[in-house]
């Protein structure tokens, strides 16, 4: 634990002072879910100092809350308390989801988004990293098809380094739809890397 706290906030860690809405631990559970996991501190500041929580059941009853009622589908998760110089901390463990990808259940504008980690932030995961993660879970088959415009798509990289789902669809003169298919595809298949930024996800050869 006190390794963790040394080592701050980062891709499988996330502080906080209290569970200030239900909604808002459950964008964090669902982006360590739909990523690689991680754990969530309640009674740590952001700084990495310990604060404790003033009651350990209420807390719990609100990340169970945010685990069940704002998460589909809904996020197991495993509840600890530890002490920590004197004060009583919450350990929230939230493993990489077999039935990713999640996505929030809310009533605002957000409501439905799939959340992934990237960093120590929570992002909204583009359409090309929603399929990605729906083709790893469902194991779909791939088909690969090196023509014309994945050629044109292949040199440009070579020259150019990166692309976006937008500026291939310029290029070829394709749907955008069309360009994230192509894009995807030769992500599963090694030849193409997706950088996830939480905006505009780009491409480069792997």
């Amino acid at each position: 634990m006190n390794n963790i706290l040394f080592e701050g906030e980062g891709l499988t860690v996330e502080f906080k002072r209290k569970v200030s809405s239900p909604e808002k631990i459950a964008r964090a559970m669902i982006a360590f879910a739909n990523t690689h996991g991680g754990v969530l501190i309640f009674g740590i500041d952001d700084d990495g100092s310990v604060v404790g929580v003033d009651s350990e059941k209420e807390e719990i009853d609100l990340i169970f809350q945010a685990a069940t009622q704002h998460c589909y589908p809904p996020i197991e998760p495993k509840i600890e308390i530890f002490e920590l110089n004197g004060k009583d901390v919450i350990v929230v463990t939230i493993e990489q989801s077999e039935n990713r990808p999640h996505h929030l259940v809310s009533s605002n504008g957000d409501a439905g988004k799939v959340f992934i980690r990237i960093g120590s932030q929570n992002v909204i995961a583009s359409d090309e990293m929603i399929k990605l993660i729906k083709s790893e879970m469902e194991e779909q088959p791939l088909r690969i098809t090196i023509g014309e415009k994945e050629r044109r798509l292949l040199n440009y990289l070579d020259n150019f380094g990166r692309i976006t789902v937008k500026e291939f669809s310029k290029l070829v003169n394709i749907t955008e739809s069309e360009a994230s298919d192509i894009l995807v595809n030769l992500v599963r298949a090694g030849i193409l890397k997706i950088h996830a930024t939480g905006g505009d996800d780009y491409f480069t050869l792997a």
